[in-house]
């Protein structure tokens, strides 16, 4: 029995391509290993879900109904997932949920009546592994071009794409492991401090 209870990913560069402000089910694609990387969870029967900023919708550039869509074509590509939350707001909306807050990570675990504890959140971006933080789950940090350097130095574990996120989960998560530090690249690293970034200056 894993001690990881469920899995939420951010969409938008750690499971699909980022596209802006997608309203577009046609220009999803998968990041490489997406697919693989879910199918070993639910083998597992560890629980999946997705954590989503769109901003896009407060700034008028798409609807709900679009990212519903939107999310319908992520699901027949990768599968069904567990879990969505959805952040429609825009960063000075001063909601609850949109990362790197953690009201998005809180709901979903009590969506699928998992301990915040027992989530692990992978994202691209700093404002995923402090939605992590600040919500009791743990974070992975899967780096695309985009993550900034500070951004990865600061993450509590990292790794280079997905399927290798999901193996350093299994069979023990890093933090289940006594006497090991955070894990960078798949390999053993050494303590950063954590820090907040915000994603002001990322299309989401």
């Amino acid at each position: 029995m894993s001690p990881v209870g469920a899995v939420l990913f951010d969409r938008d560069g750690t499971l699909v391509h980022d596209v802006p402000y997608n309203a577009d089910p046609g220009l999803v694609r998968p990041v490489e290993g997406a697919r693989e990387a879910l199918d070993t969870l639910r083998a597992r029967g560890i629980r999946t879900g997705v954590v989503t900023n769109q901003s896009g919708i407060a700034r008028g550039l798409l609807t709900e109904a679009d990212a519903r869509r939107v999310n319908r074509r992520v699901e027949e590509l990768l599968g069904p997932f567990d879990v969505w939350a959805l952040c429609p707001h825009g960063p000075d909306d001063g909601c609850h949920c949109r990362k790197p807050r953690p009201g998005m990570v809180l709901w979903a675990a009590g969506r699928i009546c998992v301990d915040p504890a027992d989530c692990v959140v992978i994202g691209d971006i700093g404002a995923d592994m402090e939605a992590a933080r600040r919500a009791g789950a743990h974070g992975i940090l899967v780096p695309t071009p985009q993550t900034r350097p500070e951004e990865t130095a600061a993450a509590p574990h990292v790794a280079e794409n997905l399927p290798a996120a999901v193996q350093l989960l299994l069979p023990d998560p890093p933090w289940e492991r006594p006497g090991d530090g955070p894990d960078r690249a798949g390999g053993p690293g050494v303590s950063a401090p954590r820090a907040a970034h915000d994603a002001h200056g990322r299309r989401v």
